[in-house]
């Protein structure tokens, strides 16, 4: 079953095949006043100090960033962004963007909990500069010395750029199959990888991705704080706003972390009513677990168009939360969209924002495990809840089945291809991997392009026109000759016993002589005391829920300390990860902890 369709304005000849980039200049003669890009920094002032550039000065200062970057590299080399996520990041990327030198948008190294990414994603991309911030110098000066990674020509800082320079850039032809940047995967499976983000791919996804919202009402603002470095941040802050010259206010993910209250703030601000938004789920999730009634009655979310939720698999309970949580402060029922995308469609693919409430299914799971969407009661201990990522816009979206290659019909699950002008062009100097990925060939002729199709990985179905993604191919756990999707052995692993930290649950599979053997890693819940804790009671309960639920035994489960559960750049669990850590000995057990605890206190005794 295949859905969606090519807009004709983003095929070649057609009027969106404008680049991206060259629009700066557009805005900044149409609008030269008009806030283009507003940065919140709640270092410099716990209420959020404002840094706003407008359209002029956005254009300015990408120029003048283009002649220092040209000034120390060709085009075509890389230039790796190890900077805080400031007004200055943006710049810089505008800046690669003009002067033809491939970006890499990563980050400082002091964020904590990306050190490997880091390494990974830098050595891959050789970049030949370095553009940070005085204030990260000492990071970058510690990492380039303590890891045997390439070092770069030189050191570019942002926040010395002469703006002065600005008058030297004389525009270039930017054609759309030049690459503007490499977008480093997650890794939630395998070493990160940098997809080639084209001029062409970056300008046809932000117009997908304003067409999928469907802004109806004048002057949108977008409000953000994800991180840059990650497809889905980078899409909606930097590329949406260029689409039709309209403002992006964000900050940085930590500012978030320390205080989720700051986003809906930032969105409550907002005078013109009309503002846009996106997360993970587990963003969500967290904003409602610590909003209090006080702070609910400060709020004032009506003007809140759309909240896209993506990046991660999405949780029913998750969106009934946040909309029970802050109804109460205006959000409408349908400013909820759930979405699906990946790094290898630049980011967005499809979104539910129809201005209704999100749509579930319930469905049967012994179907599911048959490759069979089967609706059923919604309250059967069988019933899987299925989240509908909605539609595309201005691509395809086809179900296939790996192994034939064939489409599928409505109904059926099977690997989600993606075919349209948002597909990157492969990976960065990975040709093998490149071609696995990229240039699938459907094996039957019919209405659909034969190729190239991007692989996806994931499987998923279509239902009455929607999509409804089920889980990773590489993550599926098949035991008897029955497929188990692992999100759903973690709900109920969570859901066995309070002392399973909500969210962190990881299941995968070992081989095992005649079939797969299922593992489950758990981190405690700190909010069960030690002291009160009993291990053994934990795992009867994982173990005795997943055989009623699932009709599948554990073959170990592991409860683990808080942290130890390994998570991507956009938070999703990275069952692969884990499962290494498992088997290399390296987590961290709750039962070590507590008999550790026990000897300490005997030896006081």
């Amino acid at each position: 079953m295949a859905l969606g369709s090519l807009l004709p304005e983003l095929l070649p000849g057609g009027s969106g095949r404008t680049p991206l980039i060259e629009r700066v200049a557009r805005w900044a003669q149409e609008k030269p006043e008009a806030p283009a890009y507003t940065f919140v920094d709640y270092t410099a002032d716990p209420a959020g100090a404002h840094v706003m550039a407008t359209w002029a000065e956005t254009d300015r200062r990408a120029r003048a960033m283009a002649v220092a970057l040209r000034e120390v590299v060709a085009p075509g080399e890389r230039a790796a962004l190890l900077m805080p996520q400031t007004l200055e990041y943006m710049m810089t990327m505008l800046g690669a963007m003009h002067a033809h030198v491939i970006a890499v948008p990563l980050f400082s190294p002091d964020l904590p909990g990306h050190a490997e990414r880091l390494i990974g994603a830098y050595t891959d991309a050789e970049p030949a500069v370095i553009v940070t911030t005085r204030s990260a110098l000492p990071h970058v000066e510690k990492f380039l010395a303590d890891h045997d990674i390439p070092q770069p020509k030189e050191l570019v800082f942002a926040d010395d750029v002469d703006l002065t320079l600005a008058g030297r850039w004389q525009d270039e032809p930017v054609a759309f199959d030049d690459l503007a940047y490499l977008q480093y995967t997650s890794g939630s499976t395998r070493r990160p990888a940098g997809v080639e983000i084209t001029h062409g791919n970056v300008t046809a996804n932000a117009a997908q991705l304003w067409a999928g919202w469907a802004p109806e009402k004048p002057d949108p603002e977008l409000v953000s704080w994800l991180p840059l470095f990650h497809d889905m941040g980078l899409i909606s802050t930097m590329a949406l706003p260029l689409v039709h010259g309209d403002h992006a206010i964000y900050t940085d993910p930590v500012s978030f972390i320390m205080n989720p209250m700051r986003w809906l703030q930032l969105i409550a601000e907002r005078p013109g009513g009309n503002v846009y938004t996106a997360g993970p789920n587990f963003a969500y999730e967290y904003v409602a677990s610590q909003v209090t009634a006080d702070r609910i009655a400060e709020l004032d979310l009506s003007g809140l168009t759309t909240c896209l939720n993506g990046a991660e698999p999405i949780r029913p309970s998750t969106l009934t939360m946040f909309a029970d949580a802050f109804a109460p402060a205006g959000l409408r029922p349908g400013a909820q969209a759930p979405g699906y995308g990946l790094a290898e469609a630049t980011v967005f693919v499809t979104a539910a924002a129809e201005n209704v409430p999100p749509t579930v299914v319930p469905a049967d799971r012994d179907a599911l495990t048959r490759g069979e969407l089967r609706l059923c009661d919604g309250d059967s201990e069988r019933s899987s809840a299925l989240v509908s990522c909605g539609r595309p816009s201005g691509q395809i979206v086809a179900i296939v089945d790996p192994e034939t290659c064939a489409e599928l019909p409505d109904g059926r699950v099977g690997e989600i291809w993606v075919h349209g002008p948002n597909v990157a062009a492969g990976y960065w100097r990975n040709p093998d991997r490149s071609q696995a990925t990229f240039c699938g060939v459907l094996s039957e002729g019919g209405r659909l392009p034969s190729g190239p199709w991007m692989r996806t990985g994931d499987y998923g179905v279509v239902h009455e026109g929607e999509l409804y993604v089920t889980g990773r191919i590489k993550d599926l756990i098949i035991v008897d000759g029955r497929n188990h999707y692992p999100q759903d052995i973690e709900v109920t692993a969570q859901e066995a016993h309070p002392a399973i930290r909500p969210d962190h649950v990881a299941a995968f599979a070992l081989p095992g002589d005649e079939t797969e053997r299922l593992v489950v890693v758990a981190e405690r819940n700190r909010r069960v005391p030690l002291g009160r804790l009993d291990v053994d009671e934990v795992e009867t309960a994982v173990r005795g829920a997943i055989s009623v639920q699932h009709e599948m035994s554990v073959h170990e489960f592991v409860l683990i300390e808080p942290g130890g559960v390994s998570r991507t750049s956009s938070g999703k669990i990275a069952r692969a990860a884990t499962r290494r850590r498992y088997l290399d000995g390296a987590l961290a057990t709750t039962a070590d902890r507590v008999a550790t605890t026990a000897a300490r206190l005997a030896s006081r005794g």
